[in-house]
């Protein structure tokens, strides 16, 4: 495995975890709601050098491919989000539908990376 799929991880699990807080930060508490808006602003140019940096990486280390930085991206965010929706929000990932979309998503990150 390559630096560059582990840069690329760690943009990406960074962007989606930025992403998470801009759109559901709101949820979390009521005295997050006004000020939600105001960090979802703070984090947007951070989160597009994420998004940036992520797809840099990914694209060097998945042999020049957008499509596998794309599904690369997309488990990332699968992984990333049921964690902290249950963790912030206590919404259960357990649930047939979820924990069936968190395995696809682990047996996409293995395509991409071993085929």
């Amino acid at each position: 495995m390559s630096v560059n799929i582990i840069y690329s991880i760690l943009c990406f699990l960074m962007l989606h975890v930025m992403v998470w807080f801009s759109t559901n930060l709101q949820f979390v508490d009521a005295s997050w709601t006004e000020k939600s808006f105001w960090i979802t602003l703070a984090l947007a140019i951070p989160t597009s050098f994420a998004a940036y940096y992520g797809s840099r990486f990914g694209y060097a280390a998945l042999g020049e491919s957008v499509w596998g930085v794309r599904f690369l991206a997309f488990a990332i965010s699968y992984l990333t989000f049921p964690l902290m929706t249950y963790y912030f929000l206590g919404e259960s990932m357990f649930t047939l539908k979820t924990m069936s979309c968190i395995i696809l998503s682990c047996v996409i990150l293995f395509i991409q990376f071993f085929l």
